[in-house]
């Protein structure tokens, strides 16, 4: 059978199961097996093994097994991640949430706290994008802090274990942050979900309480606490609590306060700006 035949059978079967992506993921797997990019696959010397590898990992990708726990990686924005069983998957949906960060005017030497870091992912990126920052990563599964010490391992990111909604978090950072960002666990408890997010990601990672906003809030009060004048947030929520994120951000202390939306265009974060010191409001 030639390669282009089994990706094409790969791709069937894949849909068969549910798969959205079929296509894609076929050929993806087709290239983890190979040991190669996608895009030299159909110039490639296949490996000998080849055939019994990619049906394994087809199998499992139809058994709805996340493509990344497959392939042991996770690509987001400009750096790819070690990922696996215990860890949350970083999504393609928050690379809309690291554009915006990107094009924020910070100082030149600015101080970046990511919040529930999970595989490191977002303060993998922004540490790449920023070589002069200090970037903290926070984070309390000890299964995703093991993923997170092997993805931030010599990067400088300060990994720090510890829950973001414990009272007085890290006090040292108060009145010094310039962003903090965070993709909390914000689905509401009992939410249908696919089988790759409810059968393989944690649920510690995922659920936000009965209406989602459980860290959500403590992220908010947190930021109030920690961000210096002009200082910015920004925290990823559900399709459905967009208004409520936008009304947790108190008005008294912070402005700029904007849902915004991915590129799918639907609801995804929401931003606000720590008010300047002379127009905080008494």
């Amino acid at each position: 059978m030639s390669l282009r035949q089994a990706i094409d059978d790969a791709a069937a079967m894949l849909a068969a199961a549910g798969v959205d992506s079929a296509r894609v993921d076929a050929e993806l797997l087709a290239a983890h097996a190979a040991g190669i990019d996608r895009g030299r696959l159909m110039f490639a010397d296949l490996p000998t093994d080849f055939p019994d590898r990619y049906r394994e990992l087809v199998a499992g990708r139809a058994r709805r097994i996340p493509l990344q726990h497959l392939t042991g990686t996770a690509a987001f924005g400009p750096v790819q991640v070690h990922v696996g069983p215990g860890v949350f998957i970083p999504r393609p949906e928050t690379e809309a949430m690291l554009e915006w960060t990107l094009q924020q005017q910070l100082r030149a030497e600015p101080v970046i706290v990511d919040l529930c870091t999970g595989s490191g992912a977002l303060a993998l990126a922004l540490a790449t994008a920023r070589p002069r920052a200090r970037v903290i990563a926070v984070e309390n599964s000890a299964a995703a802090l093991e993923y997170a010490r092997r993805n931030l391992d010599g990067t400088g990111v300060e990994l720090v274990d510890a829950d973001v909604t414990a009272a007085g978090l890290l006090p040292d950072l108060d009145g010094i942050v310039d962003l903090v960002v965070a993709n909390p666990p914000y689905i509401p408890d009992g939410a249908a979900l696919d089988p790759e997010v409810a059968d393989h990601d944690p649920a510690q990672a995922l659920f936000g309480g009965a209406d989602g906003m459980v860290v959500i809030n403590a992220i908010v009060t947190v930021a109030r606490r920690w961000l210096r004048p002009g200082g910015r947030c920004a925290v990823e929520h559900d399709d459905t609590t967009s208004a409520l994120t936008a009304a947790a951000f108190d008005a008294a202390v912070f402005d700029e306060v904007t849902a915004r939306t991915d590129l799918t265009g639907r609801p995804r974060f929401v931003t606000a700006r720590r008010r300047p010191a002379t127009t905080e409001a008494r």
